[in-house]
């Protein structure tokens, strides 16, 4: 059975696969070039979770498969791939008359990377070779503006590979990264929402001259920020457990309070909001009609892009006075939904078997006539809060309007959901 009309029908049994059994399943079962095996795996690898690539990377590198190297190759592209570069994969076998790079990105800061995938550099690499590459991208103007090239090896042991690069005289546009330290910049990135924190992730890939420390501080101090400002933002609750002292400390790592909360915050385990919102974005998969894969930690989109979900998650606040579900709604959130031809704003409620997915359309009819803050880093949000009419309904507060926006008749249903995983 040709491997993705396997994969609608039983994606369980296809996530238990092997890597080497996927591709068997894909088209005939053999990997070359133009094959239908190789537009089926691609397919796949499009749709399903980055960390079962991760899981595939190391079946690659831990046994010996039969075309292992090029099976990696489409593995790393997709990893690329999902740090929104534009990838053009390369050739399996190369030609005479075909440029033999493994794949081309293009990040969306007009950089282009030219890259070798290699399982191992137990056999000396030509680094020439890989710049004549690069030279002849350039000359038939494939790639322009700012290039460079990036050797990705499986194996972590590359002390011989590094010294040879920086013997070169390509060591100023010629750089090496193993596979797993690939695969953390991309979970990195799925754990953050910053747009910018990709941006930063992006740029350790390019060549850059650390003599002055400014530009990897930089990085490093905008993914930490970002993934810090997840843990605080999004889950805090008041309580009068906290000293005054520890209060503060908890309060300064939250960008925001929901109105009419003050003081003393409680945060929900990152676990427990992290399965509610698996099965949100599952029961949305289903409601969608397609699989949706992470592009950081609250977007999905499906393989194509066409489809796009922002997945936002509030525990319950019961102190009185507040309203019992509050979400931060930031502009860039809303920009990337509007590229999208299907676009929702999902609202996640942690007590709740229901989730509430809001067209952009229908949100759009609304955002000027919703509170909003003003970090001290100059970024604005608005202000969701839900809560619950006389009659019952489900409703989203818009004080600045006279009437409030019912939300129930976009309730999608988490009771039932079964979701082959």
């Amino acid at each position: 059975m040709p491997l993705i009309s396997l994969w609608e029908t039983s994606a369980k049994a296809v996530s238990e696969f092997t890597i080497e059994q996927v591709v068997t399943s894909a088209g005939d079962g053999i990997l070359k070039d133009d094959s239908l095996c190789s537009k089926e795996l691609r397919a796949y690898l499009a749709q399903i979770p980055s960390e079962k690539i991760a899981i595939y990377v190391g079946q690659c590198l831990a046994t010996k498969i039969e075309k292992g190297g090029i099976i990696l190759q489409d593995l790393v592209n997709e990893l690329a791939r999902r740090l929104d570069y534009e990838v053009s994969n390369g050739l399996y076998q190369g030609t005479v008359k075909a440029v033999g790079y493994d794949g081309l990105w293009k990040s969306p800061e007009g950089a282009t990377i030219v890259t070798e995938i290699k399982t191992t550099d137990a056999y000396r690499i030509s680094l020439d070779t890989i710049a004549s590459y690069r030279q002849k991208l350039l000359s038939a103007g494939t790639i322009t503006g700012q290039s460079s090239m990036l050797i990705v090896v499986g194996r972590q042991d590359t002390g011989e590979l590094e010294a040879q690069i920086r013997g070169s005289r390509h060591a100023w546009d010629e750089r090496l990264i193993s596979a797993e330290a690939l695969i953390k910049l991309v979970l990195l990135k799925e754990k953050s929402d910053d747009l910018e924190t990709g941006k930063k992730i992006r740029s350790v890939l390019m060549p850059l001259e650390y003599t002055r420390l400014d530009a990897l501080v930089d990085v490093m101090f905008t993914t930490a920020t970002d993934v810090v400002e997840d843990v605080g933002q999004l889950d805090a609750a008041p309580i009068q457990k906290l000293s005054p002292e520890l209060a503060k400390s908890a309060a300064a790592a939250a960008t925001s309070e929901p109105a009419g909360v003050t003081g003393v915050w409680e945060f929900t385990d990152p676990r427990l909001l992290q399965q509610k919102r698996d099965q949100i974005v599952g029961a949305m998969a289903l409601h969608i009609g397609a699989p949706l894969i992470k592009k950081s930690r609250a977007l999905f989109w499906n393989a194509d892009h066409a489809k796009r979900i922002v997945c936002t998650m509030s525990k319950r606040y019961t102190k009185k006075g507040a309203y019992p579900y509050w979400y931060a709604y930031h502009p860039d959130w809303d920009h990337w939904l509007e590229e999208g031809d299907e676009a929702y704003l999902v609202l996640g409620c942690m007590d709740l078997a229901e989730a509430f997915a809001i067209p952009r359309n229908v949100l759009q009819e609304i955002l000027p006539y919703l509170n909003t803050t003003e970090m001290e880093s100059g970024k604005v949000y608005w202000h969701i809060h839900i809560t619950r009419n006389a009659a019952g309904k489900y409703e989203i507060i818009v004080p600045k309007r006279d009437e409030n926006l019912l939300i129930s008749s976009y309730a999608v249903d988490l009771k039932h959901l079964v979701v082959n995983s």
